[in-house]
């Protein structure tokens, strides 16, 4: 699946009882499990054994499961759910209706946009498992490394532009909606100060 190595095949659902068991889910968080997921496999692991790479220094294998859903919209956090709760690197593949999205969890849950399940292609590049999964965090959350940052470094540095971004926008809207002069004054100097940070 995903173009990956036939050696890498698994095909085991997890029963979803089993997961509610296991990490004892309350049943709130269980009935909007239910809602959103309809059955989950592991189809892929990759190990060196499976794959032509060496074992990493914290990354020993990586899981892809696939989460199939009731309906296209989810909630973000029974994604985040699954991947702190299963002590395992795993890329998720949603599917739905011959769609499928992908989502990795590091730091933050990063996913693609929908594409046709067939169309999707996971790329297996470094020389050992710490990069593969550093690789696959890159292509699905569409993070480019900049000025020799490291990875983490990149996210921390996207998310503070994620937020200021956000926040310009909504001090632009506040002073469209703005009628003292001098208020709305204030406001466009504070956009210029944060349009500044963000070059």
């Amino acid at each position: 699946m995903f173009g990956l190595p036939k050696e890498t095949e698994i095909g085991t659902q997890l029963p979803k009882k089993a997961i509610f068991a296991k990490f004892d889910v309350k049943p709130e968080k269980r009935s909007s499990f239910d809602a959103n997921i309809s059955k989950i496999t592991i189809v892929n692991e990759l190990n060196v054994n499976r794959v032509a790479v060496e074992d990493g220094e914290n990354v020993k294998s990586i899981f892809v499961v696939t989460l199939t859903l009731k309906h296209k919209e989810y909630n973000d956090e029974n994604i985040i759910f699954l991947a702190k709760s299963i002590p395992q690197k795993i890329v998720f593949a949603l599917t739905f209706e011959g769609e499928t999205k992908l989502a990795i969890y590091h730091k933050k849950l990063f996913t693609t946009s929908w594409k046709q399940t067939d169309d999707f292609l996971l790329t297996i590049k470094g020389v050992n498992l710490d990069k593969v999964w550093e690789n696959f965090i890159i292509s699905i959350g569409g993070i480019t490394i900049r000025d020799g940052n490291t990875l983490d470094e990149q996210i921390v540095e996207d998310s503070e532009r994620e937020k200021l971004i956000k926040q310009i926008i909504a001090i632009e809207k506040k002073a469209r909606a703005e009628k003292q002069p001098a208020r709305k004054l204030e406001m466009f100097e504070e956009i210029k100060k944060l349009k500044n940070i963000l070059r």
